[in-house]
């Protein structure tokens, strides 16, 4: 809508941060494709709606969306109810809700949970029936799971990541500190009842319990250290230069947590579909099914993704049940998960409960409209999901723990530093290299600074960062592959809108107080004497750093700053 004159000439309390884009989410849109520009602004209400006549008309939701299977609460089956999924969605077409908080250009807020997730919450709740308390039922189950300094950046779906000082403490991440990224509610299944179907086109479709999965003589056990890494991971970098959207969910303000490393236990998939006699043509790919409640567009279905037969093949997706030695949290997936190794978080599917083997790449949202990666002239009026790249293998990545963006590090001539670095596809970080001058001169991180190499992991780093300059710094981290691969070294080489896989040379802007100076050594000692703390560092103090003495004895020696004519 056009903004009437007498507000657009009228200057609001906040008109300043609006002009300097610092609250983006209220600026207008310039429309200049017609002979005048238009000033198209954001409504100032939602209009809320709700067709209760349309509603009742599909039916009692308690007995539409019931439980579905003995011992699997907060599940429903909508893949083989093409009715029941349409039913779902006018009940969600014909009422509307109000809108969550716009973060991408307007205030993140100083809260944990950062994002409440309302929009899925209230989806969730117009559904009803075995969805009615499963946000709550999820939440109760992060509380227990979970570290209790994680930060939450969206309560529900669950978006969570642990600080920083935490993510690189231990080369294997522990269970409550590894990230999640979920996509829907925590569905609880009881492992006695809970089954998995392996159907499509596979020779002898078949159906197991948990103890079928056990049997050491038809499926030997695998064991892998893998590395699962979000593609959202450093989205909050791309945010903050500029903005974007991608899917449904509400945009997680990921920081540099989004990925951990753990020792998983299961068994190949490649072996249970040799149990099944094989595949037949023309199948070339996985659908896996996740038992989770997922919302795209309104419409609803379970959480569904696919892998190339190929990656099966080659014994790199493990059904997993235990996760650093422990039966599956069931925050990550339990009873069985998929671990695909060197692949995007999005392809390792939780609550496993089915396998179909299909010709093509499944057309389900998360796989076709989604985690897709954008020309960065593609944006939201124009794309189209064809015209994005499924994101599969992880790009090589890196990211600094420590120090922290805007800190400032009192040193001696070297800066300590520590982080993470990995390479998706099977490839690992062969070399970490950190630049305390923007990325002119690097330092190579040595061999012994860094953990033990691994084909499907990460591997952390500590270094002494030499820097000898004083005031503000830029220190970027970058690494190279086995393959010589390495990051871009800039944010928007990696943009796009989607705000996915922030692969760019890492970058924190650092005040460097450098004590070795003499100067600055004195100075602090005269702080330290005086009782003056050192934070902020922007709060002004009254220590005068020379004498009128010195002064006058610096002109005697160098002259004033003018000159006599």
């Amino acid at each position: 809508m056009e903004l009437p004159a007498e507000l657009d000439t009228t200057n609001r309390p906040d008109e300043w941060k609006i002009e300097q884009g610092m609250a983006g989410h209220k600026l207008p849109i310039l429309d200049q494709s017609g002979s005048d520009i238009v000033h198209l602004y954001p409504p100032p209400v939602t209009k809320l709606m709700k067709d209760e006549e349309a509603i009742a008309s599909v039916g009692d939701r308690a007995k539409l969306f019931t439980r579905e299977r003995n011992g699997w609460k907060g599940y429903i089956e909508w893949e083989n109810y093409p009715e029941k999924k349409a039913k779902a969605h006018k009940i969600l077409t014909s009422q509307t809700f109000n809108p969550s908080p716009d973060f991408i250009f307007g205030p993140i807020p100083g809260t944990n949970p950062v994002l409440p997730g309302n929009d899925f919450k209230d989806w969730h709740t117009a559904l009803g029936g075995e969805l009615t308390t499963v946000a709550d039922d999820s939440w109760r189950c992060v509380l227990r799971e979970k570290h209790a300094d994680m930060l939450h950046l969206l309560q529900f779906p669950y978006n969570g990541e642990p600080p920083k000082r935490l993510v690189t403490s231990k080369a294997i991440t522990p269970n409550p500190l590894h990230f999640v990224r979920n996509h829907g509610g925590i569905p609880i299944i009881d492992k006695d009842k809970w089954e998995l179907s392996l159907d499509g086109l596979v020779n002898h479709p078949k159906t197991y319990k948990f103890h079928d999965l056990m049997d050491e003589t038809k499926f030997p056990r695998m064991e892998k250290t893998v590395t699962i890494q979000c593609s959202g991971t450093r989205r909050i970098e791309q945010i903050s230069l500029y903005g974007g959207q991608g899917d449904e969910v509400p945009q997680a303000p990921w920081a540099e947590g989004a990925i951990g490393t753990a020792r998983y236990v299961g068994i190949s998939l490649k072996k249970l579909i040799k149990d099944c006699g094989g595949l037949v043509k023309p199948a070339k790919h996985l659908e896996l099914y996740g038992a989770e409640t997922y919302i795209k567009d309104l419409e609803v279905g379970n959480y569904l993704v696919s892998v190339p037969w190929s990656k099966v093949k080659a014994n790199e997706v493990i059904l997993a049940w235990e996760m650093n030695g422990e039966p599956l949290p069931k925050i990550h997936g339990y009873p069985l998960r998929v671990v695909v190794l060197g692949y995007i978080g999005a392809r390792s599917v939780k609550w496993l409960y089915r396998i179909k083997a299909i010709e093509n790449p499944s057309l389900a949202p998360v796989q076709s409209r989604e985690y897709l990666y954008f020309n960065q002239q593609v944006g939201k009026y124009n794309q189209r999901p064809t015209d994005g790249i499924q994101i599969q293998e992880m790009p090589v990545s890196s990211a600094i723990m420590s120090p922290w963006t805007k800190q400032a590090v009192v040193h001696i001539g070297k800066i300590r530093c520590k982080g993470w670095a990995y390479s998706g596809g099977g490839r690992w970080p062969e070399r970490v290299e950190l630049s305390a001058d923007g990325g002119f001169t690097w330092y190579d991180v040595p061999p012994e600074n860094l953990s033990k190499k691994g084909k499907w992991t990460w591997r952390t780093w500590e270094f002494d960062l030499p820097c000898d300059a004083e005031g503000w710094i830029e220190i970027v981290c970058r690494c190279w592959d086995n393959s010589l691969n390495t990051q871009p070294l800039n944010v928007r080489a990696a943009w796009n809108w989607g705000l996915h896989v922030t692969s760019s040379a890492h970058r924190i802007k650092v005040y460097s107080i450098n004590k070795s100076r003499e100067n600055t050594r004195k100075r602090l000692d005269k702080y330290e004497q005086l009782g003056i703390p050192l934070a902020p560092l922007s709060r002004y103090e009254i220590v005068s750093g020379q004498t009128p003495e010195e002064y006058e004895q610096y002109w005697k020696e160098h002259e004033p700053r003018d000159v006599d004519d």
